[in-house]
């Protein structure tokens, strides 16, 4: 049995969602591994004396820093735009997640009533 046109563009459109979901969520796990590494960082830098020798990247090179105090400030303004970063993209996410859902359902209710697809089953992708 032939898949309508419209059903076909609704399965394509379903189907970018998935990959466009599959990005966020990349996304979203490398923001997060990011503002743990400086959580870190920052807390091992709490245990070098203050007077120690710190560098800090810039670009491709570690340059020295003035001290400790500016590479925390640096490292904790840093973490914290992150989070900001991650929160967007955490409701991006989970806007991406309810479109997804309810598209689901509503492809497999569209398929169910071509006779396309099994009632609790999935649209195929």
């Amino acid at each position: 049995m032939a898949i309508p046109a419209k059903l076909q563009n609704d399965i394509k459109q379903f189907q970018r969602l998935q990959q466009e979901l599959g990005s966020v969520q990349q996304q979203r796990l490398q923001i997060d591994l990011k503002v743990r590494e400086i959580g870190h960082t920052l807390d091992e830098l709490k245990q070098v004396p203050e007077d120690a020798v710190v560098y800090r990247p810039v670009g491709g090179l570690l340059v020295k820093a003035k001290g400790r105090k500016e590479v925390e400030g640096l490292l904790t303004e840093e973490k914290e735009t992150l989070e900001i970063r991650l929160k967007g993209v955490e409701r991006q996410e989970n806007h991406l997640k309810e479109r997804y859902t309810s598209m689901q359902q509503e492809l497999t209710q569209a398929l169910q009533a071509q006779g396309l697809a099994q009632p609790g089953g999935t649209p195929p992708e």
